[in-house]
């Protein structure tokens, strides 16, 4: 018996059913086959900042790293501006495909945010791969002070209330929202000397022309033994093995006390995570290694290779921190 127009239609419809059901199936497995391949090119670093810097050098470290573990390079590309939000914009609209990474630091993933209105959500448009290195704030003063102790210099900036200064690298960077936690917490009061970079804050204070500067442990680690510093306290939760005398604030008075940012490795929002478990297994490994811990150090860093948790635990601890600090400093990008 012939088919009827009405079998036919039922016939033309199950084949339309079985071709769309066969192409949900290979595009189901489509990206997980094409993973299997991945890295099958180079992966690009981005770097928020310009070359010779901390997050710089973390960043070709980690690039590096990733080169040997995964048998593709990872060239840098560095993309300074807005203080990182540049660069941190043009990675989390990048396509998210596994090829384009980014050199996170606290700025761009929790202090931006308090600081100006920004075109990406660090919480939402990044996947996290790995914290790769911390970088705990160091309180310095100048050695014209005659203060050897914390306590020493929070009893003379009690004495001179207002009268003493201190320098940063910019209104809202992390070296002036790092004194504005200490002077808050201290019950002090000192007049704020912002500059343009890190570079000329730490010059400001070895000149004499500032009394404190909280900078970063690369910052101080040159000029130790030149007698213009003192190093006076580490706001980390541990003392750094490349300042083992120098204690924590904690130690001092001051229970809790953390100033700390970090550097590690991101990918945009929606990158596989076949690809973020390879990338943040191969970084874990990376501080076993003698030589890349040592290089960590050697920029006055501590070591940490995160897992993609890790990072992710990190981001949801310091934001509070770091908007509690742009609060009481008043301090604004906008």
């Amino acid at each position: 018996m012939g088919a009827t127009g009405t079998d036919r239609l039922a016939g033309r419809g199950r084949r339309v059913a079985l071709a769309l059901m066969a192409g949900l199936a290979f595009g189901a497995t489509g990206p997980a086959m094409a993973q299997d391949n991945w890295p099958d090119r180079p992966i690009r670093m981005v770097v928020p900042f310009a070359p010779g810097g901390v997050t710089d050098s973390i960043g070709r470290l980690s690039a590096e790293w990733l080169g040997k573990s995964l048998g593709q390079p990872v060239p840098v590309e560095n993309r300074s501006g807005a203080n990182g939000a540049i660069a941190a914009e043009a990675v989390a609209r990048s396509a998210p495909d596994g090829y384009t990474l980014f050199t996170a630091s606290a700025s761009q993933m929790v202090m931006l945010p308090a600081l100006t209105r920004l075109n990406f959500n660090p919480a939402t448009d990044f996947a996290p791969v790995s914290i790769v290195a911390s970088n705990p704030m160091v309180l310095a003063v100048s050695a014209s002070l005659n203060v050897s102790t914390l306590e020493e210099f929070v009893a003379l900036a009690k004495a001179r209330a207002g009268k003493l200064d201190y320098s940063s690298a910019g209104n809202g960077s992390s070296t002036h929202l790092a004194m504005a936690l200490l002077l808050q917490r201290a019950g002090i009061e000192m007049q704020h000397v912002p500059y343009r970079g890190g570079a000329p804050a730490m010059q400001a204070l070895l000149a004499g022309e500032v009394a404190a500067y909280f900078g970063n442990p690369s910052d101080m680690i040159p000029h130790l033994q030149g007698g213009r510093i003192r190093v006076l306290a580490v706001a980390g939760t541990e003392r750094l093995s490349s300042l083992p005398g120098v204690p924590t604030v904690a130690e001092r008075g001051f229970p809790g006390f953390r100033a700390e940012t970090w550097n590690g490795v991101a990918a945009p929002a929606g990158t596989p995570a076949a690809a973020i478990r390879r990338m943040g297994e191969a970084l874990g490994k990376a501080c076993e290694d003698a030589a890349f811990r040592a290089s960590l150090e050697r920029l006055g860093t501590t070591p940490v290779c995160s897992t993609p948790e890790g990072f992710a635990e990190a981001m949801r601890r310091d934001a509070p921190i770091w908007q509690e600090a742009v609060r009481i400093s008043g301090a604004s990008l906008d």
